[in-house]
């Protein structure tokens, strides 16, 4: 089938809200994001393919289990992805996917097939290769959400905010920017550095005002910290 699993989670009540759900993580990712909280998903490390594995870990989770999230790493790179979704509905679970966007041509082909999309923004979509490295990236990102609002599918629309690369002002407009494309519910999530990334400022999470200012510019607003 062509997929490959770097981790999973049993249940979890955040990551596709609503659900008791169980998360697949991934293996794989063209971005390198200096703040990505799982960068052992980064790299392909295994031959062969995981679906087996996986339908064995869900099998005593039907009944109990609302869904499962398809995380990572980037799953829109699995080249199993397709028949992994129609599998996991046909077990009787919800499938919700997180991604960062960066094809939005391989995510409408799936988009019909999910029931909640979480998508990733990084910064605004002018300063995109700041943080992860790849000319571009930014355009690719603002068609992939274009596609989701389009689409009509439940979504959140998250940014992690790393001090490093963010002030309350750019805050604002990235938010800003997002609710005139339209987005409805967003999430702000506070930076957890991992073992050897240095954040060089204060979070912003401790500034009240900031949430404030952000609730009032869309219906369902979350503040996630770490």
């Amino acid at each position: 089938m062509g997929l490959k699993i770097g981790g999973l989670t049993s249940f979890t009540t955040i990551d596709f809200p609503g659900h008791l759900a169980a998360v697949v993580f991934f293996q794989g990712c063209a971005w390198r994001c200096p703040y990505c909280h799982n960068p052992h998903l980064l790299e392909v490390d295994k031959q062969g393919d995981d679906w087996e594995k996986l339908r064995a870990f869900l099998q005593p989770r039907r009944g109990f289990l609302d869904g499962v999230v398809l995380s990572g790493g980037e799953p829109l790179l699995q080249t199993g992805l397709a028949d992994a979704i129609n599998g996991i509905k046909a077990m009787g679970f919800k499938v919700a996917l997180h991604t960062a966007g960066a094809n939005p041509q391989r995510l409408e082909k799936y988009l019909s097939m999910l029931d909640w999309v979480g998508l990733d923004i990084k910064t605004t979509f002018t300063e995109y290769s700041q943080i992860t490295g790849i000319k571009g990236s930014g355009e690719q990102v603002q068609q992939s959400l274009k596609s989701i609002l389009a689409s009509g599918i439940a979504y959140e629309v998250r940014t992690t905010v790393d001090p490093n690369f963010f002030t309350h002002k750019t805050v604002i407009e990235l938010a800003e920017s997002l609710a005139a494309e339209g987005v409805t519910h967003y999430a702000l999530q506070e930076c957890r550095p991992v073992a050897g990334y240095q954040m060089q400022k204060a979070s912003l999470f401790h500034d009240g005002s900031l949430a404030a200012q952000l609730e009032k510019m869309f219906s369902h607003f979350t503040l996630r910290y770490g």
